[in-house]
């Protein structure tokens, strides 16, 4: 973590999470990038609380944006409510609390700092900016044992924006980890049609087209990133820390 964010896990600790099983091996952990709106189509929210519930039968951590409304509120919720708070940890800039966290902190006028309820929702920590909220979730994925990797529900600009800057950090060989898009009732089909014309004008390497994968169910999504291969076009580029 870095001096700018505040945690706080269920135990009163400055770190509250759990990174690994007892045998040392890293827990597998999943980054969920999706929108603050539950969305017009009621089987968005579905398919959150689906991969919540599939994540949970595979014993995946979840690692998103904090808030505690629209597809975000609901995959954080049902993960929490059947694996408890240290599956899920939600990081967000301070300005974003009053917008996507409902009534869920309280404030300590000492401080004033921001104290999340976290039985409901998970561990949260309060970030300054857009930029440390994600580095830190990249990080944590990073970090993560076999099937990490970073996943797509319907969303809007911000949803779009931190897919992409992913999977260009993947192409820059920053990371290896899997990214999927999970495509309900073809509210992805934009995206996977520019990319395939990216490709035809020549402005993605065609073995890059696959660093962004896709899946339409919950279960194939998690198989995916289980199963993600690195591409062979990626750029071989040496960075430090990022």
């Amino acid at each position: 973590m870095t001096a700018d964010s505040i945690t706080t896990g269920q135990n009163g600790s400055s770190n509250g999470s759990s990174n690994g099983h007892a045998n040392g091996t890293p827990r597998t952990k999943i980054c969920v990038y999706c929108g603050s709106s539950g969305g017009n189509d009621a089987e968005h929210m579905e398919t959150a609380r689906e991969l919540a519930r599939v994540m949970a039968e595979n014993d995946i951590d979840l690692v998103y944006g904090g808030g505690t409304v629209g597809l975000m509120g609901e995959v954080a919720k049902t993960l929490c409510e059947l694996k408890g708070p240290e599956a899920v940890h939600g990081i967000i800039p301070e300005a974003l609390v009053k917008y996507e966290r409902n009534n869920t902190y309280q404030t300590i006028n000492v401080n004033n700092q921001y104290v999340p309820t976290e039985s409901t929702y998970g561990r949260t920590t309060v970030v300054k900016d857009m930029h440390t909220r994600k580095k830190l979730m990249a990080e944590e994925v990073f970090a993560g044992g076999p099937g990490s990797g970073f996943l797509a529900l319907s969303g809007g600009y911000g949803t779009v924006e931190e897919l992409f800057e992913t999977v260009t950090w993947n192409q820059l060989g920053i990371h290896k980890r899997g990214i999927c898009l999970l495509n309900i009732n073809g509210y992805w089909d934009g995206i996977v049609q520019w990319v395939d014309k990216a490709v035809e004008q020549g402005f993605v390497k065609l073995p890059n087209k696959d660093i962004l994968v896709t899946a339409t169910t919950a279960e194939d999504a998690i198989l995916a990133l289980m199963n993600y291969q690195v591409s062979e076009g990626t750029f071989k580029l040496e960075w430090g820390s990022q």
